[in-house]
């Protein structure tokens, strides 16, 4: 339990910089219409960061409610994402020639989510502890294979 809050705390405080580090992209209200000009991988990111946030401090505090109504806030994210990638506006930064890679790696955090909701869903603190650091690799994994 202590490598759990301390784990949980360390990302508390530092996954928004992970998560937002060289983007000068305001944060906006993801509840407004956004622009058409808005990479949706971009506002995916943005949208994950708060959600991910979210996510520790409820599997921390054991609230599996709280993980369930932030991770149905992501519904439809991954989809934008990709019609973005089918459309061309959505350019990876580093290694985009491996933009197969980077959608099976995006539909397996994806996955993830799912697992860890329904995990949350059964009230089974356990799973959404060790779901939670899963998902947590991946977004660091991600982010150095493809960003900046």
């Amino acid at each position: 339990m202590k490598k759990l809050l301390l784990a949980a705390i360390f990302m508390i405080i530092f996954l928004p910089a992970l998560l937002t580090a060289g983007h000068n992209h305001p944060h906006h209200n993801h509840n407004e219409s956004a622009p058409h000009d808005i990479n949706p991988l971009i506002e995916e990111m943005h949208r994950l960061n708060d959600v991910f946030t979210q996510i520790v401090s409820a599997v921390a505090l054991a609230d599996a409610e709280a993980v369930h109504t932030a991770i149905e806030s992501m519904h439809g994210a991954m989809e934008k994402t990709h019609e973005g990638i089918h459309a061309e506006t959505v350019k990876l930064p580093k290694n985009a020639h491996r933009i197969k890679e980077f959608i099976k790696m995006d539909r397996e955090f994806h996955s993830g989510l799912e697992e860890l909701a329904k995990a949350a869903e059964k009230k089974d603190q356990q799973k959404m502890q060790s779901l939670t650091k899963k998902l947590f690799d991946g977004c660091i994994n991600c982010h150095q294979t493809f960003r900046k």
